[in-house]
């Protein structure tokens, strides 16, 4: 009972135990499910705070991934607008809308041209560009209209983009629809394809030629395998030859230089943008067209003036040439011309209004404003009739005048013998340097310029003989010694005589000819035949071909505009920097006052010079030195003024009269015989208020004794008549020894035989007006008289004590109104 009650409470222990186990167990796996639990929860309250934060992270990446990607796209499409703008600036690339031609930049390379836009996303259209001028041939297919279009719009943003002139624009249009036709091209027709390829095989020269192949399928078909080798070499290498096709309906060869373009619709895929596709532009207004057509009629617009001029006045040494700019080329770049040992000298050649003028008035600003007085020395001849040259020289509105300028001579056609002067005033100065043999540093280049030169060389006389030999001379010898010339003229007929004079013409190997000059280049030279106004070839190897240069020439002939640099040089003048002499053919120079007696005339008392001069009129030279009659006590020292231009005739008497009282004592009887001449004659009388006075009432020839010269001035002397002749002979033959001499007027040759009774000894010097050579025959030692054509306020002089050959002389004005 008792083992048991010992089992019993054994096993109650034990299961009291095992109870109190699996309490605790139980309480621990409670415990332990409840701590599982919490970390389950700490563990998903975890993860949903990481998604959350995920989720933002996420969230914030990618609109910071955006907004960068938007940025970046805006900027890099911004860049690309900058780099489209500059690649095709104006009208290359502006919008129709916005669109006008524009001049492009000086020295810059044409550019792209646009021809719709490509789009990317949310960014705004970007400008689609394609090469051509200088870089590529275009080879365009699909709907001709659309075509069609799009080449239009080529075309007028390759012609507005570049100067008028530098782009010809051939069209090939078979079927003679007169497409494009609103740009004015020149059309080719079915029967031209072939010599059209040979054309475009040849070098463009200056201008790019635009050649537009608009082939249908007969063009296709029939080109023969000569035509095809052509096009194929037209490819290959029309682009470094200035020459670009434009091509629809023909196949062009595989080349890196062609640019394919296939269109659909309004969309294109160009061969250089890749898989891009471009929305094409729309075609251009009408209206616009238009307006470049008419750009090209009018032709390119001249250079700047202002571009020639260098940063520095007489910054430039002329120690081995003169190097200037006269215009830009066809890229901008400015084109210098050079005179030196090589270039010697220049031909200019243009017709009429082809811009001669202007040219001569470019190349010597840039000349005076590269070259200080001090290296420079400028004489100009126009003898084309006209006052070029006389902004050069002081005015009555400009008192400036260019410091480098020492002789200007305007309205010359009638005054070779000017011309003749300035030439032999060259040739000593030629044989001056000679003789000194300065070196050529230490000295001016002299350069003469001679306007319509064939002038002076008309006429088979002794000034046109002269004035070859000079010309030749100076030409051949003046480049060792720094004398250049410039000889320009429009007269076809002139030029072609210089060719038969081989040693005046070899040294001008500098040529430059205008357009449409003929005969200034070589015969195979046919470059100034195309060139556009305003346009020149300067070719420096004797207008031979292939050594052409096209220069766009500033327009220099506004006077305001030269004024302004004029007026500039001349307030930098160096001290003793001397004014130009100004010789106008077409003006009467005054006697000078220098030449006029002061107040009354000397007195008896006063000293009395040997042999006076009689200053008769201006000699036609470069010092502009009197034309003096010596009247010593000799045989035959008196005058005849011989001629009906009574107002000429009073001049010289006057201005003979005055400049003898003005050199000392001396009486003056005045013999007025002519109605006409009354008023010149009181005129003489009041300014030489000592003077006797004669008419056709008490006229005599004997004069009374004298301790000083006597002058007898008779106006008219061949109305003296019959009964006073001998006494008139008498006072001619006699009255010099007694120093009293005759200055006198006769109208004709024959009255004066008359009164001389044939002889003519007594008439030491004469002054012929209207009279001609073959009348003066027996007042001339050589046979048949000089070679004289009168013209109006000139005079022939001749002192047979000095002159072999009589002079030309300007009568200077005495008695008019304003003197």
């Amino acid at each position: 009972m008792s083992h048991r009650k010992a089992l019993v409470a054994a096993v109650r222990q034990e299961l009291a135990e095992a109870r109190g186990t699996a309490r605790a167990v139980l309480a621990a796996a409670e415990s332990a499910r409840g701590e599982a639990q919490h970390r389950r929860r700490l563990v998903r309250d975890a993860y949903a705070t990481c998604l959350s934060q995920l989720v933002s992270a996420r969230e914030t990446a990618r609109q910071d991934i955006q907004q960068r990607y938007q940025g970046e796209a805006t900027r890099l499409a911004g860049h690309l607008r900058g780099l489209a703008t500059i690649s095709a600036a104006g009208a290359a690339g502006a919008p129709w809308r916005l669109w006008a031609p524009s001049e492009p930049e000086p020295g810059r390379p044409p550019g792209m041209l646009r021809i719709g836009t490509i789009r990317f996303d949310e960014t705004a259209a970007l400008p689609a560009l394609i090469p051509l001028l200088d870089r590529a041939h275009l080879h365009l297919s699909g709907p001709t209209a659309t075509v069609d279009e799009v080449i239009t719009g080529l075309l007028l943003r390759a012609l507005g983009s570049t100067r008028p002139g530098e782009v010809e624009l051939i069209v090939y249009d078979p079927q003679r629809r007169g497409t494009f036709g609103q740009l004015r091209p020149r059309f080719v027709g079915p029967d031209g394809f072939a010599a059209l390829l040979e054309e475009l095989c040849r070098p463009a020269g200056e201008e790019w030629r635009l050649a537009v192949l608009l082939a249908d399928p007969a063009t296709a078909d029939e080109l023969t395998r000569v035509q095809r080798a052509q096009l194929d070499r037209i490819t290959r290498t029309g682009v470094n030859l200035g020459v670009h096709l434009v091509v629809r309906g023909l196949d062009l060869p595989d080349d890196p230089a062609v640019e394919r373009i296939v269109i659909r619709d309004r969309v294109a895929t160009i061969g250089s943008l890749g898989r891009l596709d471009v929305q094409l532009d729309p075609p251009p207004p009408a209206p616009l067209c238009r307006d470049v057509a008419d750009r090209l009629r009018q032709g390119p617009p001249p250079a700047r003036l202002a571009d020639l001029e260098p940063a520095r006045l007489w910054d430039e040494s002329s120690r081995y040439g003169l190097s200037v700019p006269i215009g830009d080329s066809t890229d901008g770049a400015l084109v210098d011309v050079r005179l030196g040992d090589d270039p010697p000298h220049a031909l200019i050649g243009g017709p009429p209004g082809s811009g001669k003028t202007n040219l001569i008035y470019t190349w010597l600003g840039s000349l005076a404003t590269r070259y200080g007085p001090a290296d420079l020395a400028l004489y100009l001849l126009d003898f084309k009739g006209g006052g070029s040259f006389s902004r050069y020289a002081p005015g009555p509105r400009d008192p400036s005048w260019l410091p480098q300028v020492r002789l200007a001579g305007i309205n010359v056609r009638d005054d070779r013998e000017f011309g003749l002067a300035v030439l032999r005033h060259l040739g000593e100065e030629l044989r001056g340097r000679t003789a000194r043999r300065e070196d050529l540093g230490d000295r001016q280049r002299i350069v003469a310029v001679i306007d319509e030169f064939p002038v002076l060389l008309d006429g088979r006389d002794a000034i046109a003989d002269e004035a070859v030999d000079l010309l030749e001379d100076l030409a051949r010898r003046g480049r060792s010694h720094g004398i250049h010339l410039i000889l320009a003229t429009g007269d076809t007929a002139a030029i072609q005589t210089l060719w038969g004079r081989p040693g005046l013409i070899a040294p001008f190997t500098l040529r430059i000819a205008l357009p449409k000059a003929a005969r200034i280049l070589a015969d195979d030279n046919l470059a100034a035949s195309v060139i556009p106004r305003h346009h020149a070839v300067v070719n420096t190897e004797s207008g031979l071909a292939g050594a052409n240069r096209v220069v766009r020439l500033p327009d220099a002939g506004d006077p305001a505009t030269w004024r302004a640099t004029q007026r500039r040089l001349w307030r930098a003048r160096p001290v003793g920097c001397e004014e130009p002499r100004l010789f106008d053919g077409n003006a009467v120079p005054r006697l000078p006052s220098v030449y006029r007696p002061s107040g009354r005339v000397p007195s008896a008392d006063a000293p009395v010079g040997s042999s006076p001069g009689a200053v008769l009129g201006e000699r036609i030279d470069v010092s502009a030195r009197p034309a003096r009659l010596r009247l010593g006590r000799m045989p035959g020292r008196n005058l005849a003024v011989l001629g009906t231009r009574a107002e000429e005739a009073c001049d010289i008497l006057a201005a003979a009269a005055l400049s003898l009282a003005a050199q000392g004592p001396a009486h003056f009887s005045i013999v007025c015989l002519d109605p006409g001449t009354e008023r010149a004659a009181a005129r003489l009388v009041a300014e030489l208020p000592a003077a006797d006075w004669y008419d056709a009432s008490d006229v005599h020839f004997d004069p009374q004794a004298s301790d000083v010269p006597r002058y007898v001035i008779g106006y008219g002397l061949d109305s003296a008549g019959p009964p006073h002749r001998p006494a008139l002979r008498a006072l001619l033959d006699n009255g010099p020894s007694r120093r009293v001499h005759v200055l006198g007027w006769w109208r004709t040759v024959s009255r004066l035989r008359d009164d001389l009774a044939g002889r003519f000894d007594p008439i030491g010097a004469w002054v012929a007006l209207d009279v001609h050579g073959a009348e003066l025959a027996a007042l001339y030692p050589q046979p048949g008289g000089p070679i004289w054509r009168p013209r109006p306020r000139r005079a022939l002089f001749f002192d047979r004590s000095v002159h072999r050959t009589p002079e030309v002389i300007i009568p200077y004005e005495v008695n008019s109104d304003h003197t």
